[in-house]
């Protein structure tokens, strides 16, 4: 018997095979476990309504947001999403707020006997222990994450009211195959018969992957990049249009990172769609976008953590986000540019490489999981595309160190991994 949250979480850690300490060996390549896990708690996947969010880049942003919105609105409203940067318990919230580790524990305690005989991955569980308090709480609706892909993903025994797909980029391609045709049919996988499917952005050489996938499924199918667009002014706002006019301003919208001008599309196409379910006012979508970090915690996107100089943190870490936080950087005005940079060994460390200024100054760290890179590997290979810098192996001492020789005119960006973000003191 587990009597604490301590003991619930090593079980969990050092029982269950988790894909962020160990990678692609934690992945069972069905959804066997999570089915039989399921059913053993009475099938909870079916005692709520919910979305389901797919993509590379942008899944988490979009389902805080919509979360956010919904929340507003009135409803009761669940969200899964991961990984946790700071505790496990930011995987499954309601209203915003995180569970309770006495539900960790109890989930625990009364599945324990099913773990044993199915012999599930720390994700399948998780998944399973989302499920089970959403429909626990009663939520009126759920947001719900995929992990990794979409089609074999552990969330997609669910049949949801629309299915949501982010950007497509290079991730996982050991995974989830070596062409972004590949990788968009995997995050395809989650379009259910008869269930609508919004695409965030329309990528021409994609886009023919998800109107098949939707035909075959008799599912209605909407590029909202193709009805709405968004731009950040130099003022901080963010403005939302149609293809004839402006349709809603954002005061110093909270999410800093320019990329969320490809997601917000997504989200506003998607509350369209929900109308004909759920009732939400124009203001009730203003205010869940304007709150959506104070509504639903949502952390280490384009984060500023200091001042003068500014230190920021991003979660990006593939080809595609970084590709982004790169033009970000380069519209920031600063004298020197710092980053702390760390990664995951199954990553396409070349191709994020080429993609980073070489006239900064590098620190390279390395998270505390055993997936993380050398941070002298990774050194090495910065070396020869020309980024030059000193291994400083903690984030945090990195970050000290950079502080100590920066000026307030510079900047300071951390980044490369979210393991590497999750570990900052402050964040």
């Amino acid at each position: 018997m587990i009597s604490t949250y301590e003991e619930a979480l090593h079980y969990l850690y050092d029982n269950l095979p988790m894909f962020h300490r160990v990678g692609a060996a934690a992945i069972k390549k069905d959804l066997t476990n999570t089915l039989r896990l399921c059913e053993e708690l009475g099938n909870p996947e079916r005692k709520f309504r919910s979305i389901h969010v797919a993509g590379t880049n942008g899944k988490g942003s979009t389902c805080h947001m919509l979360a956010s919105i919904l929340q507003v609105s009135g409803y009761r409203t669940g969200l899964y999403t991961s990984p946790h940067l700071k505790n496990f318990t930011e995987r499954i919230k309601v209203n915003g707020s995180e569970v309770s580790r006495t539900y960790v524990v109890d989930f625990i305690n009364r599945i324990k006997p099913a773990i044993e005989r199915i012999k599930p991955s720390f994700f399948e569980i998780t998944v399973a222990m989302a499920f089970d308090y959403f429909a626990e709480q009663g939520v009126d609706i759920a947001v719900i994450e995929t992990g990794l892909g979409g089609r074999l993903d552990s969330t997609n025994v669910i049949t949801p009211l629309v299915s949501v797909i982010t950007n497509i980029s290079w991730d996982h391609k050991d995974i989830l195959g070596d062409t972004l045709q590949c990788i968009a049919s995997e995050k395809a996988g989650i379009i259910k018969h008869g269930v609508p499917v919004v695409i965030s952005e329309r990528q021409a050489d994609l886009a023919d992957v998800f109107i098949s996938k939707a035909e075959e499924e008799s599912s209605e199918i909407f590029f909202a990049s193709d009805e709405y667009s968004a731009r950040r002014e130099v003022s901080g706002d963010m403005v939302v249009s149609n293809q004839t006019k402006d349709v809603m301003t954002l005061r110093d919208f909270p999410l800093k990172g320019s990329y969320q001008t490809r997601n917000l599309p997504g989200v506003i196409k998607t509350v369209d769609v929900l109308r004909s379910r759920f009732a939400i006012s124009d203001e009730d979508l203003r205010r869940g976008l304007q709150d959506v970090v104070t509504n639903t915690g949502l952390k280490g996107r384009w984060q500023v953590l200091h001042a003068s100089p500014t230190v920021i943190c991003d979660t990006a870490h593939n080809e595609g986000g970084i590709r982004e936080i790169v033009k970000q950087i380069h519209r920031h005005r600063f004298r020197r540019l710092f980053i702390i940079l760390g990664m995951v060994k199954d990553k396409d460390v070349k191709q994020v490489l080429a993609l980073m200024p070489k006239d900064a100054v590098y620190y390279f760290c390395e998270a505390n999981i055993p997936r993380a890179l050398a941070a002298e590997e990774l050194q090495k290979e910065a070396a020869d595309l020309g980024l030059v810098g000193e291994v400083v192996r903690d984030v945090n001492e990195a970050k000290r160190r950079a502080l100590s020789v920066a000026d307030k005119e510079d900047l300071i960006y951390i980044g490369g991994s979210t393991y590497v973000v999750a570990e900052l003191e402050d964040l």
